[in-house]
């Protein structure tokens, strides 16, 4: 799990996230404290451990080998076959305000594609507002930062 948050803090520190550039360190504290049942926190403390949208809890496993730095590609998978690129690119555009670039659907698996955001800023807020997107009843989108172009 170590090398997992070390890939977190090498990727992530000083990348501007919603217009201000955030700063990932290790924290002096081992533990963190979560509120006790029925006390206020103030919604400053959640826990994620068991958070479907946590992809990278198992080491070694597929995803865990698709973790890259941040790029203006995105990799998007978990696509249902009756989604259309026009579908795809009006849900980035209206729903993160930004501009899309390109897009490829891989020809040998049309539920994964690429889509290329017009920087690198515009891509770290699609990612986050985008994975876990429901495109259909029984899909949502997966996203994640790409190794390749388009």
């Amino acid at each position: 799990m170590f090398s997992f948050f070390f890939l977190a803090m090498t990727h992530l520190d000083k990348i501007i996230v919603f217009g201000k550039q955030i700063r990932v360190t290790p924290s002096k504290h081992q533990v963190v404290q979560m509120p006790k049942e029925g006390q206020p926190d103030a919604g400053l403390t959640k826990d994620f451990t068991s958070s479907p949208l946590h992809r990278f809890k198992k080491p070694g496993s597929k995803n865990y080998q698709n973790i890259y730095p941040p790029t203006a590609t995105l990799h998007l998978s978990n696509i249902p076959p009756n989604i259309t690129e026009e579908e795809i690119r009006d849900a980035f555009t209206s729903k993160t305000g930004g501009s899309v670039v390109a897009f490829k659907f891989f020809p040998k698996d049309p539920k994964m594609a690429l889509i290329q955001m017009k920087s690198l800023e515009e891509a770290v807020t699609a990612l986050i507002k985008m994975h876990n997107h429901q495109l259909s009843e029984s899909n949502h989108l997966r996203v994640s930062f790409s190794k390749s172009t388009i």
